[in-house]
């Protein structure tokens, strides 16, 4: 059974295993995007959902020998499943418009305030004023990022708002389906979703050139590239999967301001991308607050031992 309930508070200990493990799985999706985001000019969106899909699929049943990946609350896994392909999409697309990496990353800083808004009328969460304070913190960090007439103020940042409103609900059903079903179920149907919504996009790959004409056999190198970014993708919902069993939605949020370090880093080695410097003001902001949330969880955990101790 999982150790976190559903509207229920987890451990301290627990949910800064939870924490580690989500970690882990941001730095490796972060890795998947680079992929992604490199190999789309060659493949397309629909190339590059079906390869997302298929080489996801094959790697979790690799890695599980194909144990636990029955599903148990099917509506839900499937319902969350076409969420996130639908948002995979809009990613897809905006990446394909020349969207920085850290810009848009920059943008989805936005979801750990919806995600805390939205766990408490969805999961019953309770959120603490501190926690309340660090994602107010963030979203203002994402206000200097949108000023108008800056560099974000784009049509496309209007998609990537509509994706990020989409991510945090599924984030939230990632947590109601940890409840009920293992993370190898969760990512194994998330990545097979990937493979009619490919399909489907191929008509429209064909119609709109921005979307990507697909090669979607490519050469052996980029071959290489999208087995490791369908495995990558697989691993890290896996990893997420577990680390909303042990934590609750309002303690992992601030986790999302991570990747704006490693697309920082990554968008200017890989792409040579340089953000403006409201980018970077408004990411040191957002960074900051989900680092103050990670100190308030050790402070929690430690508090919770002395309790523990003093009992004993």
């Amino acid at each position: 059974m999982p150790e976190a309930q559903l509207g229920r508070a987890t451990s301290g200990e627990a949910a800064v295993r939870g924490l580690m493990i989500a970690a882990l799985g941001f730095v490796i999706i972060t890795l998947a995007d680079v992929a992604v985001k490199y190999a789309l000019p060659v493949i397309g969106v629909s190339g590059a959902l079906i390869w997302r899909g298929l080489a996801g699929s094959i790697a979790i049943v690799l890695m599980t020998r194909g144990r636990g990946i029955r599903p148990r609350n099917t509506k839900l896994l499937l319902g969350r499943s076409a969420l996130h392909c639908a948002v995979a999409v809009l990613w897809y697309i905006v990446w394909m418009s020349g969207y920085g990496l850290a810009d848009s990353y920059a943008i989805a800083a936005f979801s750990p305030v919806l995600m805390t808004l939205l766990a408490i009328p969805m999961l019953g969460e309770r959120v603490g004023w501190r926690r309340w304070t660090s994602c107010g913190v963030g979203f203002l960090g994402v206000m200097v990022m949108l000023q108008p007439g800056g560099d974000l103020w784009r049509w496309d940042t209007v998609l990537l708002l509509v994706a990020v409103c989409g991510m945090a609900v599924s984030r939230i059903w990632t947590r109601t389906l940890a409840d009920t079903d293992t993370p190898q179920a969760i990512a194994f149907w998330l990545m097979l979703m990937h493979l009619p919504f490919g399909l489907m996009a191929l008509p429209v790959s064909a119609l709109w050139p921005p979307s990507g004409q697909p090669d979607l056999v490519p050469s052996f190198s980029m071959f290489l590239l999208l087995c490791f970014f369908g495995a990558s993708n697989a691993i890290a919902h896996m990893l997420f999967s577990r680390g909303y069993a042990l934590a609750s939605v309002a303690t992992l949020a601030p986790l999302e301001y991570t990747p704006l370090l490693w697309g920082l880093v990554l968008g200017y080695v890989v792409f040579g991308e340089v953000p403006a410097w409201s980018t970077l003001g408004g990411a040191a902001i957002v960074i900051a607050a989900g680092i103050y949330n990670l100190h308030r969880e050790r402070v929690r955990r430690a508090e919770e031992r002395a309790r523990r101790a003093a009992q004993a």
